[in-house]
């Protein structure tokens, strides 16, 4: 039975955390899109816009337990591309700016760890809020 509290409040902690983060996409929009934009990605404002939408709708997934397999594929949608296009170190000419997206990939590429992990946890999940 704790067991399953842990793994809920692990799925606040996880969920939380990207639904906070999808949140910010949208809060600070100009400022996302122009960071995106410096990094080349097309279309920087509808990218800007959707990434915070997976964001959101794969927290609220795990979070809630719900729809679980397409939650994580939001996650999935969202990591893999902004890994390798928006945190890549390797171009990066300032030092500052190099540690600290060289953090922010290894960060992402621990959270995609962690998704696809997720996806071999059988649902439906405990405390979730469709059965």
């Amino acid at each position: 039975m704790i067991i399953e509290y842990v793994f809920l409040l692990g799925r606040v902690l996880f969920g939380g955390f990207f639904i906070v983060s999808g949140y910010g996409h949208f809060k600070n929009l100009s400022n996302m899109v122009g960071y995106a934009a410096s990094k080349k990605v097309p279309l920087p404002k509808f990218a800007v816009g959707f990434s915070g939408l997976l964001l959101l709708l794969g927290g609220l997934g795990v979070l809630l337990g719900v729809w679980v397999p397409y939650a994580l594929g939001c996650l999935v949608l969202f990591l893999v591309p902004t890994t390798f296009m928006v945190h890549n170190y390797w171009n990066d000419a300032d030092q500052n700016a190099k540690t600290a997206n060289r953090i922010n990939f290894n960060k992402n590429l621990a959270l995609l760890g962690a998704v696809l992990v997720m996806y071999m946890v059988a649902t439906p999940w405990p405390y979730s809020l469709i059965k």
